[in-house]
């Protein structure tokens, strides 16, 4: 038993699949000596909240075979030898390649990848059914050196504001890190291009809000010590941790969805593979009704509008494997630029 983990595998029952989970003792998180059967279980407990999460959505897989010390890798392409009770989706990467992604339809799925080392995963913002049109407007407050895990709720307090001043209700968790991200669901009919226009509406409204200390630069040497809203969590390919998945951190954080209204009082250390199921056998998933109603992008649309014609705000750099897009600024740092000149 133990670091080897040679123990005998084990047979786990996911809503009546049958899993098999191979060296279980194996240790994944030396520093609190959770192993892989740890994990299993945590995505056994928080099943229906993940499932939620990830259901019908292509899904890159972040695994560490050798647990969080050893070599990781992202998994985008769904794995050969998975069961054919795992669906995929046709997707397509910014480079005009593609692949076939798995999509979760029962917590099998999970555990199924949890048996091959994955920690954390990471779904598109759109379902199988039309991978074009995303569903979710993913919004991701990063707190940049000098500044923390308050100064990212603070923002996410007046991120909500602007939302339900558009009509929209936004679903916070925490990152698993330091960081806030907020969901909303939305109804499929717009691009993966205007989702991100209306992400940079949301940034710039931010910023007019909280001057000094929420801010859109895509350059590192711009920020200073205030929020980043990463605007590019929602260009094509770009995703985000999910609610419920485990970090690679050495406590085994967790991304975990919250309420507003405990928001101010979160601890992020707090959320974890041992705490969270605890959390869940009391509260369930806080987040179950996310997909009850959607809404539209209209409003912040009409608002990266006014921002282009009234302030001459156009639109803000890709990232840098993306394709040169019309109308994007230069992709070079502010300072390499003036010396260029």
């Amino acid at each position: 038993m133990g670091a080897s983990g040679k123990g005998a595998a084990v047979e786990l029952d996911a809503g009546g699949r049958t899993v098999r989970l191979s060296s279980p003792d194996k240790v994944y998180f030396p520093e609190r000596g959770f192993t892989k059967l740890d994990l299993a279980l945590y995505y056994l407990a928080v099943g229906d909240g993940i499932l939620r999460a990830l259901y019908e959505r292509p899904t890159t897989l972040e695994r560490y075979p050798e647990g969080v010390t050893g070599e990781s890798f992202f998994q985008k392409r769904a794995p050969k030898n998975r069961p054919d009770w795992i669906p995929t989706a046709h997707i397509t990467f910014p480079s005009g390649r593609y692949a076939d992604e798995m999509c979760p339809t029962e917590v099998g799925a999970v555990l199924w990848a949890a048996q091959y080392g994955t920690f954390t995963f990471h779904p598109w913002p759109v379902r199988r059914a039309d991978t074009e049109r995303p569903d979710e407007l993913r919004l991701d407050l990063d707190p940049q050196p000098g500044t923390d895990f308050s100064d990212a709720v603070r923002a996410a307090q007046a991120l909500r504001a602007v939302l339900e001043e558009h009509g929209m209700r936004g679903w916070p968790k925490t990152s698993g890190g330091r960081g806030l991200h907020v969901f909303v669901p939305i109804e499929p009919r717009w691009t993966f291009t205007q989702v991100r226009r209306a992400a940079i509406a949301c940034g710039r409204e931010l910023e007019r809000r909280m001057p000094g200390r929420v801010t859109t630069a895509w350059w590192k040497e711009e920020r200073g010590e205030r929020i980043f809203l990463d605007y590019n969590q929602t260009a094509r390919d770009r995703t985000i941790a999910s609610a419920y998945s485990v970090r690679p951190r050495p406590r085994a954080a967790v991304s975990a969805p919250l309420r507003w209204d405990e928001l101010d009082a979160a601890v992020p250390e707090d959320f974890d593979l041992a705490t969270m199921p605890r959390r869940y056998a009391e509260v369930g998933d806080v987040h179950a009704g996310m997909d009850d109603e959607r809404y539209v992008l209209d409003g912040l649309l009409e608002l990266a509008r006014r921002d282009e014609r009234d302030h001459g705000l156009g639109d803000l750099p890709y990232p840098p494997e993306h394709p040169k897009v019309a109308g994007e600024p230069k992709r070079v740092q502010p300072s390499r630029a003036r010396r260029a000149d």
